[in-house]
């Protein structure tokens, strides 16, 4: 009887497992056959699409080619507009007002980045040829105007030309930094301090250091972090501009609430010019000794051996304190005018690529890579030759916020002590120089 009953348990305990096995394999299999359905249907959605896309571009072709073209280039279709107009129609000044820089340069500029940029097609459509995606960048960067619009004109979507944008600049730092953004050589060195002295009337000079604002969005975090001394938010850079007026050194990303001496000496620009990284092994000459090459800073900037800057001339108003010499007036006025190279050379910088005059709209972490990538292509253009036009000067006056002033330092603990005998060899000089005038 016992025997029984534990058969019929086994019995009922198999009959279970074998219904609940049948009932697996059944929902396995009828999931299955909807995944395949749906594959079905996501496949044979794509094929229509793919095929009246492209029924929609042979109407289109077939429309075009009958069409009398009666209507200016700015009005014509966004579909074929970079194909047919600026292709086929650009003159020299319509590439130097949309793109910021000639034909020649242009094409140059995009058989440099292909290998970071170039795409493979893919089933379901095209990639963007590389020039369409330097010039979708290019557009960006020289004009600032929304996604919306440039999406429109070119043809491509808002989330494309955000990331021509991203992935042009990137490739610009990559590929080009070794050629339009690196230290000097000797001979540069010696250009550079010629044209110091012959144009700019300061001997014995190489670079001048600069500051540039950027406006930025309000940033998520930190944000009383990026008010600079004007009170707007900015992201801040450090430039080392050249006698020609190019960029040898540039530090960005840096909060515009910073202070410039700071960023300075945390950099590799002092560094290098610390130890005489800015002057030939032999240094040259001046007034009768050998002497390093110097750079010239703003008042914010901590007064080096290698970097001069004026003298403060609030002293002059303070009680106690005499006025500046005139030996110390002279000197003044001539390394402020020398100081004009940086100026002129930023100013072009936001002229010709305007997303660094107006605010910036893109997120933080590209606007940096952003700032880079303009010095670069300022570097390139300069040095290729390519056409600057006044106009965009007085556009960019017009429309910007002044950059801010950054207050001189109070303190003279971070200045050299043999600063004040090298800045007295200028004095010398300057002074010997007015005497050989007069006389």
């Amino acid at each position: 009887m016992e025997n029984d009953e534990q058969l019929r348990s086994v019995m009922f305990l198999l009959t279970y497992l074998l219904l609940k096995r049948r009932r697996d394999i059944n929902n396995v299999n009828i999931q299955t056959r909807h995944e395949i359905q749906r594959r079905i249907r996501h496949r044979q959605y794509f094929l229509q699409r793919q095929r009246r896309m492209l029924m929609m571009l042979i109407a289109e072709g077939i429309h075009s080619s009958v069409r009398i073209r009666t209507r200016p280039w700015t009005t014509t279709p966004s579909s074929d507009w970079w194909e047919r107009v600026v292709m086929t129609e650009f003159q020299p000044s319509d590439w130097l007002d949309k793109f910021r820089m000639s034909r020649e340069t242009f094409f140059y500029l995009c058989e440099k980045l292909r290998p970071r940029l170039a795409r493979q097609d893919t089933s379901f459509r095209l990639a963007l040829p590389v020039e369409k995606r330097v010039a979708v960048a290019l557009w960006r960067l020289a004009s600032n105007i929304e996604y919306r619009t440039i999406s429109s004109l070119f043809g491509v979507g808002k989330s494309t030309v955000c990331r021509c944008v991203r992935d042009m600049c990137h490739a610009i730092v990559a590929l080009l930094s070794c050629t339009y953004l690196q230290p000097p050589n000797e001979q540069e060195l010696e250009d550079s301090a010629r044209l110091f002295e012959s144009y700019w009337g300061f001997p014995h000079c190489v670079a001048a250091i600069a500051t540039l604002h950027t406006a930025i969005i309000t940033p998520s975090n930190n944000a009383l972090d990026y008010a600079n001394p004007a009170g707007w938010l900015s992201v801040l850079s450090q430039v080392a501009v050249s006698g020609r007026g190019h960029f040898w050194d540039v530090c960005a990303s840096f909060p515009g609430g910073t202070d410039p001496a700071e960023i300075l000496q945390n950099s590799s620009l002092w560094a290098t010019a610390s130890e005489g990284g800015l002057s030939p092994a032999q240094p040259p000459s001046f007034m009768g000794r050998a002497m390093r090459y110097v750079m010239l800073g703003e008042a914010c900037y901590p007064l080096q051996s290698w970097l001069m800057k004026a003298f403060p001339e609030e002293r002059s108003r303070r009680k106690n304190h005499a006025a500046l010499t005139e030996r110390q007036q002279v000197f003044n006025q001539q390394l402020h005018r020398a100081l004009r190279v940086s100026e002129e050379a930023l100013l072009r910088l936001r002229a010709r690529w305007q997303c660094l005059s107006k605010r910036n709209d893109c997120r933080l972490d590209v606007v940096p890579t952003m700032i880079l990538a303009c010095c670069i292509l300022h570097n390139m253009c300069e040095s290729h030759g390519d056409a600057f036009k006044t106009e965009w000067q007085v556009e960019v006056a017009e429309t910007e916020s002044p950059q801010p002033d950054h207050r001189p330092l109070t303190s003279a603990s971070m200045d050299d002590r043999n600063s004040e005998e090298v800045r007295g060899l200028f004095c010398d000089y300057f002074e010997q120089q007015g005497n050989d005038f007069t006389q």
